[in-house]
């Protein structure tokens, strides 16, 4: 027998990526001032970022950090379960309940991690996980981990996940979804999917990274925004390093649920916790992001002057009333094309292209905080309008769903 060379695999497969333009190229950030990035040498206006509360520099934040670190270090030193649960854990996961009125919360060390915990601890092969097409890659990536059977509905579409979930009548079944959709900006149509997966039995987690803190009273989030609440959605995910500014996530629900998943999930249990600085910073973010109202507020300005400046300008955005307001341009070439004259002119905005978007879906992910001002985001659509006289308008839009 003649086994393959991987590393035969892994030449082929660059080529291949380079064929397509779809290589990927980290930048290294030397120093950042709020929305300003300094990379090789020049400073951009970055518009490609997640911090749309403007909480990662904040000084209180900041301080906080220092302060605990100056006391327990920069560890934990062991899982949550050993001897690595510090007071500081407590206390956000105790805020963050609090913030978005559920019974208990559970920290993690990422989005990715605990959107495996919830379905590898919750479903097994014989059960069944119905998803929207445009999910996060962790929640689909999690259930093939977690064995069970994947069934996804048309992006947005409630009736198709009460199709999927009744194609399998047997099991258990959990109904995930984005709350916010991190490269199309819109929010999932919660209610209809809440009474779908009621008519099927069959529970609703949420994975709100880019809701919490952006949506809703004081920025609960999605489901908050939704009029819905832990009765109807009796589990959901808040990443810290969105709008909090931070690293890690929280999952909130009732007692049961939190307490099965501290004992069973396995990326929980067999994960160093967060460094306790960390959860203080995270901490003083959430204090800020519940009693600063104004910053909702002037992220919520921002994204109706770059909409209205865009249509002006006669640029197509994708419908999006969250901080995620993205321009398709359909090819790779495009996309690159645009960033780059972007980048010319002193603006940072990535091109996504497939497989993280869909074929024919390449675009450029503009993102907004509440640290923009008024003359950067005009600039920015100046900018994009000159690029798009200069390589003409590719309308062509994504016909399959999202890749995995």
């Amino acid at each position: 027998m003649t086994r393959p060379d991987l590393y035969e695999r892994i030449r082929d497969a660059r080529a291949q990526r380079e064929a397509q333009q779809r290589t990927r190229v980290r930048r290294n950030v030397t120093r950042r001032d709020g929305a300003r990035y300094e990379v090789d040498g020049r400073w951009l206006t970055g518009f490609c970022g997640n911090d749309y509360l403007g909480l990662a520099q904040q000084f209180a934040v900041v301080a906080a950090l220092q302060d605990a670190a100056s006391r327990d270090g920069i560890g934990s030193t062991a899982s949550h379960l050993v001897c690595g649960h510090h007071a500081a854990h407590e206390a956000l996961e105790r805020e963050i309940a609090d913030w978005l009125e559920y019974p208990r919360g559970l920290l993690l060390g990422s989005g990715f991690l605990a959107n495996l915990a919830v379905l590898q601890a919750f479903l097994g092969t014989d059960d069944v996980c119905v998803q929207d097409r445009l999910n996060h890659a962790s929640l689909i990536d999690a259930a093939r981990l977690a064995d069970c059977r994947l069934r996804r509905y048309p992006h947005a579409d409630a009736e198709g996940a009460l199709r999927q979930l009744r194609s399998i009548p047997e099991g258990a079944a959990m109904l995930a979804t984005d709350g916010v959709f991190s490269m199309d900006g819109d929010i999932a149509p919660l209610r209809a999917l809440m009474l779908a997966a009621r008519m099927q039995q069959a529970l609703v987690y949420v994975d709100d990274a880019h809701g919490v803190g952006v949506l809703g009273n004081t920025g609960r989030g999605s489901v908050s925004a939704c009029g819905l609440g832990p009765a109807d959605v009796p589990l959901q995910l808040v990443t810290l390093g969105k709008a909090l500014g931070g690293y890690g996530a929280v999952l909130v629900g009732d007692e049961g649920l939190i307490q099965h998943l501290s004992e069973v999930a396995r990326p929980y249990i067999y994960s160093t916790a967060l460094p306790p600085a960390q959860a203080a910073a995270s901490l003083a973010a959430v204090k800020i992001a519940r009693r600063e109202e104004w910053r909702r507020v002037k992220l919520r300005e921002s994204i109706v002057r770059l909409r209205t400046s865009a249509a002006a300008h006669g640029l197509e955005l994708l419908p999006s009333d969250t901080p995620i307001q993205p321009f398709v341009c359909g090819s790779e070439t495009r996309a690159l094309a645009y960033a780059t004259a972007l980048e010319d002119a002193g603006y940072w905005v990535a091109a996504i292209r497939p497989p993280t978007v869909p074929e024919g879906g390449a675009r450029l992910r503009i993102t907004l905080s509440a640290l923009h001002g008024s003359a950067e985001i005009d600039g920015l659509i100046d900018t994009l309008s000159r690029a798009r006289d200069r390589f003409g308008d590719d309308k062509a839009k994504a016909a399959a769903p999202a890749a995995t």
